[in-house]
């Protein structure tokens, strides 16, 4: 989309037409288009229905009401963070007493967004024309100018001395293919230009890749692993805030598990629960602190799964009661499985080459009953552990933490 055919979506016409388009389903789309031609430009009905596709891609990140009146780039949609992930940062950062940021590398606005609705003031800065264009157009659309100012600029040409924090979220995405960049350094830009910026700032809050080395990780920072709904969705480093802490934020809540640097748990025998932890607290390397909560210990000393003998509520990692254990042995699985009556199969597995579908198709499990099966290593075994998810024991309050 050129900014000719972008800057005709901004028109009476332009709006009028992404009315007419909302829903549009990819098979309907050259019927659509053919009659639309009719009466409006070819651009501006491909522009439409290119903006009707994005906006049903981001209802799941920004939710259907907003999105249906947003503006999007593809890259946009892609890279955008998540408007609970986003939400909870601008939460965090106005009980931290901030009141203005510069929020560099701002794409099409969405972390934006969220801060101006936390009442914070916002100088958004991306040098992509097409993502400021479409972040000034979403500030118009939500009733955000007022708070939002966005400016297409080099982000490292900027001057953040007059705000009171500086987030920074660098691209990670590019090559021919637009792929995902793995290198901290090789990112836009790079991590360690991201980390100077925000050491000049009162307090700054850097996005990087979830799977970021903890040894990259600068000691003055604060690390952050947030996950939305069990899924890992970014981490923060935290500048002005508690530096060497290592948190995980588990959404909706927050829940929030802190480091303190407790050594490994032990390896114990199987309990009667196992325990599977969150992945912000697996990528947090906080499965000592869950399982000290939980009065519980590892499987195997190289495996994120966590054993114990009783039940206990935790926001942290999820529950399942264990009530088998063999050595890795498909034929008797599937023998178990029958006996069992089990025909939804769940497969699990860490520490394990076994792909869950290959399995499934070995047992071809049948039956009215619904089982979990762990493919793991215990004490450095193979071992299959056959299950289902815990429910709370009878008279256990609920978790209010």
């Amino acid at each position: 989309m050129n900014d000719v055919s972008f800057a005709s979506l901004l028109t009476p016409e332009g709006h009028a037409l992404l009315d007419e388009v909302r829903g549009t389903e990819p098979a309907q789309e050259l019927a659509v288009a053919t009659r639309l031609r009719r009466t409006h430009p070819a651009e501006l009905v491909s522009a439409a229905l290119g903006q009707a596709r994005l906006r049903q891609r981001a209802a799941a990140k920004f939710g259907a009401e907003d999105a249906e009146r947003m503006f999007f780039t593809p890259n946009g949609v892609e890279q955008s963070t998540r408007t609970t992930v986003a939400t909870h940062r601008a939460e965090r950062l106005r009980a931290l007493g901030v009141r203005s940021v510069a929020d560099l590398c701002s794409g099409i606005g969405g972390d934006a967004i969220a801060l101006a609705r936390a009442g914070i003031r916002v100088l958004a800065v991306d040098r992509d024309p097409a993502a400021a264009a479409a972040a000034r157009a979403n500030a118009d659309a939500l009733g955000l100018s007022g708070l939002i100012e966005v400016r297409e600029a080099d982000v490292t040409e900027v001057d953040t001395a007059p705000y009171d924090a500086v987030f920074v979220d660098p691209a990670r995405r590019g090559g021919r293919a637009g792929g995902r960049i793995f290198d901290p350094e090789a990112y836009s830009p790079p991590l360690s230009w991201a980390v100077g910026a925000a050491l000049k700032a009162p307090l700054a809050a850097l996005k990087i890749a979830p799977g970021i080395p903890h040894e990259t990780v600068p000691a003055e920072a604060e690390a952050e692993w947030i996950s939305d709904g069990g899924d890992v969705k970014e981490a923060v480093l935290w500048f002005g805030t508690e530096p060497g802490l290592v948190r995980a934020t588990l959404l909706p809540g927050p829940r929030v598990l802190r480091g303190r640097g407790l050594p490994d748990p032990a390896v114990r025998p199987v309990g009667r629960y196992l325990y599977e932890p969150d992945g912000a607290v697996i990528r947090a390397h906080l499965v000592a602190e869950a399982a000290d909560e939980l009065d519980g210990g590892l499987l195997d000393e190289t495996i994120a799964y966590i054993t114990a003998d009783s039940l206990r509520p935790t926001p942290y990692a999820t529950a399942y009661e264990i009530t088998d254990r063999l050595p890795f042995n498909v034929k008797k699985l599937k023998a178990l499985l029958r006996e069992r009556g089990v025909g939804v199969l769940t497969v699990k597995k860490r520490g394990s080459a076994v792909e869950p579908e290959e399995l499934r198709r070995k047992v071809r499990p049948q039956g009215p009953h619904a089982a979990t099966v762990f493919l793991t290593r215990v004490a450095g075994a193979p071992t299959m552990l056959l299950g289902h998810p815990a429910t709370r024991p009878r008279g256990t309050p609920p978790d209010t933490t």
